[in-house]
């Protein structure tokens, strides 16, 4: 076999796994199966993608089938330097900063300039989570195999490998009390549980594993809400917490108000407007929520306080629009403070 022949055996084409293959994905459910046969792992909050290795090439595919590996040169790096030559694995991209993993320092790397991704990738490097294998040599695909076979090679790939930097494999339990405790766990790092059946084999694209986030509550200042587009009624309260300073901070917004309260809730509301608001981070500071509305917004007195629902924090902000539970009257605006949100359910 010629040279060239060989070359093309082991190209990232010709491995066995399809360049743009679709991950296999989970279904949102309430609770955790209690069944046996179930493994459970941290939901890690990054970007999900597919890494492929065959000798010196290397590709990183994101979900949606684009490849990532321009965005995160440090990534491509450590995978290049493992000794197992061959593989297509499945994980997650997370970059931790300050204790914590932080979305928005992912979301900075999509950028078109090649000089702010390469001193990004110094000052702020990812890490690759990796929690499926779906090949160890070329033409040989493990899609087929049960999950526990899977995960019996991507452990034996990882003793080839060892404790390399910016390459990990993630944590489980078979402990469904384990996993009820990292649901209650309010750490940022860990945006749910993801359960997965042991005789479960690889299903591309489908939502064949489950998903459990477990919905958590925050009391909030409103310092500010924002009039709807077409009328002059309140559309949305905009959320914030006092930092250590005593520095109101803008932290997300709710909109979950029912037409009937909108009316008197507006009259409310523009009884207290005065500036600043808040006194800290404001809407219409530069960040990934930044839209053209967002310097048109009524600051208010720190006077009413609501419970929240959320789903995930990072950077200090609610990630999605919050679901209002109650509005708070017990409560003084100066008891609203980020340490609830970091606070580990005993």
């Amino acid at each position: 076999m010629t040279v060239a022949g060989r070359k093309r055996q082991v190209g990232l084409a010709e491995l066995g796994i399809p360049l743009n293959l679709a991950p296999m994905e989970a279904k949102l459910v309430t609770e955790l199966p209690t069944e046996a046969g179930w493994q459970f792992e941290p939901k890690w909050d990054g970007f999900r993608c597919l890494a492929y290795r065959a000798g010196g090439d290397v590709e990183i595919k994101a979900k949606s089938g684009k490849s990532l590996s321009r965005f995160f040169p440090e990534v491509l790096e450590n995978l290049r330097a493992l000794s197992p030559k061959t593989f297509v694995l499945d994980g997650e991209l997370v970059i931790p900063v300050d204790g914590a993993l932080s979305f928005d320092a992912l979301q900075m790397r999509l950028h078109p300039a090649e000089s702010r991704i390469v001193r990004l990738s110094k000052e702020t490097p990812a890490t690759f989570i990796v929690f499926d294998c779906l090949l160890r040599k070329a033409h040989q695909s493990l899609l087929l195999e049960p999950f526990e076979v899977r995960r019996g090679a991507l452990e034996t790939l990882f003793e080839d490998i060892g404790e390399d930097a910016g390459l990990t494999i993630t944590s489980f339990t078979r402990d469904r009390r384990k996993a009820e405790k990292w649901l209650n766990d309010r750490k940022v790092s860990v945006d749910g549980v993801v359960a997965k059946r042991l005789d479960l084999p690889y299903r591309p694209g489908e939502r064949a594993m489950l998903k459990i986030k477990r919905g958590r509550t925050a009391d909030c200042v409103v310092g500010g809400f924002r009039y709807e587009t077409a009328r002059k009624q309140v559309g949305s309260l905009l959320l914030g917490l006092y930092d250590k300073k005593g520095l109101l901070h803008h932290v997300g917004f709710t909109s979950a108000l029912t037409d009937t309260e909108k009316p008197a809730l507006t009259k409310r509301l523009e009884k207290l407007v005065a500036p600043p608001g808040f006194t800290g981070d404001a809407p219409g500071g530069p960040s990934r929520w930044s839209t053209e509305r967002s310097a048109d917004w009524q600051p208010l007195r720190p006077k009413l306080v609501v419970e929240v629902r959320y789903d995930h924090v990072t950077s200090d902000r609610f990630r999605h629009g919050t679901k209002l539970v109650r509005w708070r009257p017990d409560k003084a605006p100066a008891q609203c403070t980020f340490e609830q949100l970091y606070q580990v359910a005993s």
